[in-house]
């Protein structure tokens, strides 16, 4: 018999606690000891703050179990109810995944490159998956920000020093996603 696990999410979560109360979740999940609506209820509550949002996605995009591989519908659509944090930061972590995996194939640490590959590929699902207009908004901006130099992302891009095969690679994942339009970067070209 499974026992209810209970999450009670503080309204002001800090991002150390999302990351253990989603460790949590996982736990609770991977044994079969959480009702769908706990499930979507608790990351909800999670992805409503940028905090929680991103202490979730943390946690579940580099698990080494396979459970971000084929994501709970009911997870989805928690993460449906916060388009607004959600966006940014699966853009975010697509960016930042790819550009990890250059840095860690070039210091010769191939767990680790595999370990942000498996990360990026997570987020791609997930974008795919959820269908978020707002993620395509941002894709554009992190693109045209690479593409010109200045921008939305312009912050972003700076903070963590990506050089140019970073910002290359992080472009390519955003055309092949099918999240970036070519036209942006025709229009750009004229």
């Amino acid at each position: 018999m499974a026992v209810e696990f209970g999450f009670t999410i503080p309204d002001a979560v800090s991002f150390t606690e999302a990351i253990a109360l989603s460790q949590a979740l996982l736990d609770q999940l991977e044994h079969g000891n959480i009702s769908t609506t706990v499930l979507e209820a608790t990351v909800q509550a999670l992805a409503s703050s940028e905090n929680g949002a991103r202490g979730f996605f943390v946690t579940y995009l580099s698990d080494d179990r396979p459970l971000a591989d084929q994501p709970e519908p009911a997870i989805l659509k928690a993460l449906q109810t916060s388009p607004a944090i959600v966006a940014p930061l699966l853009v975010k972590n697509l960016a930042m995944s790819t550009a990890m995996a250059i840095t860690h194939r070039r210091n010769q640490d191939h767990a680790m490159a595999q370990g942000s590959d498996r990360v990026r590929s997570r987020t791609l699902q997930l974008i795919q998956r959820l269908q978020l207009p707002q993620v395509q908004v941002e894709a554009q901006q992190l693109a045209q920000t690479i593409e010109t130099g200045a921008g939305t992302y312009h912050p972003f891009l700076s903070r963590w020093g990506y050089d140019l095969e970073q910002q290359q690679a992080i472009q390519q994942a955003l055309y092949e996603s099918g999240m970036v339009e070519l036209a942006v970067r025709s229009e750009q070209e004229r």
